[in-house]
């Protein structure tokens, strides 16, 4: 009881301390317009990452996030796979949902498959953070998946009480982020505001980059879809998927994940995945790619490799 009533509260002080904190700081910056300041420099919002070679392998983000997110697994994983890695519909970047199409998780899914069907590709190797992993199980309910790794996905709960409050808490310190984003560089300078912002997604903050957090700060402003399509998000939880289905599936959830912790999410998740391999991962929060880069790349390339070796050898055979 004492460990989940800390993790609540990390995270509510986390979601607070960012919010009242951007709020302060761009008062501040306002009072003071020629205050010195260390320029942050932020990288450019482009809609997808295309590279390396080999099987096809689709990547997908959490809500709010950018294609950024998954940088740090690059280097290990474009050795081995064509890596497709968009920024979502509606997200900053990415490509704008259609204004006649209400925000939710199927309208995320029809724009991925549209896209999949643009580059000529019928199955993939899916993996999916938090949003993306319920996108992930969707994609592979409709027959994309080659494989699918799931990285603390989202769409499964014990208590319709506490996702709506999770989805509140998202919505709060998000929408702060949004008001303030033009006020990003002077917010990524005040240390502890820093680790506010990130203490409640990955378990080590220091390892996010300064102009990575200044480029996602600034994503958060330029996201039309997230706070509408938090406001329906815990109103209807993914279905199962059939335990009779031709691709793995692994799901790794993370030990010191705040936002989704495993007991009240992870668990009702794994009722949802008939035949589905659990594990546990040490030392990452619910966005794990910069927490343990290598670590998080190798539990994807193990699944990879043993569906594409088996795939070999049938057509060897």
């Amino acid at each position: 009881m004492a460990n989940k009533a800390r993790g609540r509260a990390a995270m509510v002080a986390a979601a607070l301390l960012a919010a009242g904190g951007a709020a302060a700081v761009a008062q501040r910056a306002r009072r003071h317009p020629d205050e010195p300041r260390a320029a942050v420099a932020a990288l450019e919002l482009t809609p997808s990452h295309r590279g390396g070679t080999g099987t096809p392998l689709l990547l997908l983000h959490g809500i709010g996030a950018i294609w950024r997110a998954w940088s740090p697994v690059l280097p290990y994983l474009e050795p081995h796979h064509e890596v497709i890695v968009p920024t979502l519909h509606g997200h900053a970047g990415g490509p704008p949902l259609d204004s006649q199409v209400a925000p939710s998780v199927q309208a995320l899914v029809d724009g991925l498959e549209e896209e999949l069907d643009r580059l000529g590709l019928q199955k993939v190797h899916i993996v999916g953070n938090s949003l993306g992993g319920w996108i992930g199980i969707e994609l592979a309910r409709r027959g994309r998946a080659r494989s699918l790794v799931l990285l603390s996905p989202a769409g499964a709960w014990r208590s319709p009480r506490r996702i709506k409050m999770t989805s509140v808490g998202i919505r709060f310190s998000l929408g702060a982020l949004a008001r303030y984003s033009h006020r990003a560089e002077a917010i990524v300078e005040r240390r502890l505001l820093r680790w506010a912002l990130l203490a409640g997604q990955v378990a080590h903050p220091d390892h996010v980059p300064h102009e990575t957090l200044v480029t996602y700060i600034h994503a958060s402003g330029q996201s039309p879809v997230v706070d509408p399509l938090l406001r329906v998000l815990h109103l209807s939880p993914v279905d199962p998927l059939p335990e009779d289905r031709d691709y793995p599936v692994r799901l790794v959830w993370g030990e010191r994940d705040l936002v989704l912790p495993f007991k009240q999410f992870g668990s009702p998740m794994l009722e949802r995945l008939p035949g589905a391999e659990l594990i546990r991962l040490r030392g990452v929060g619910h966005v794990p790619m910069s927490d343990d880069p290598a670590r998080v790349a190798e539990l994807i390339l193990e699944v990879t490799r043993a569906v594409d070796s088996a795939l070999v050898r049938t057509r060897n055979e």
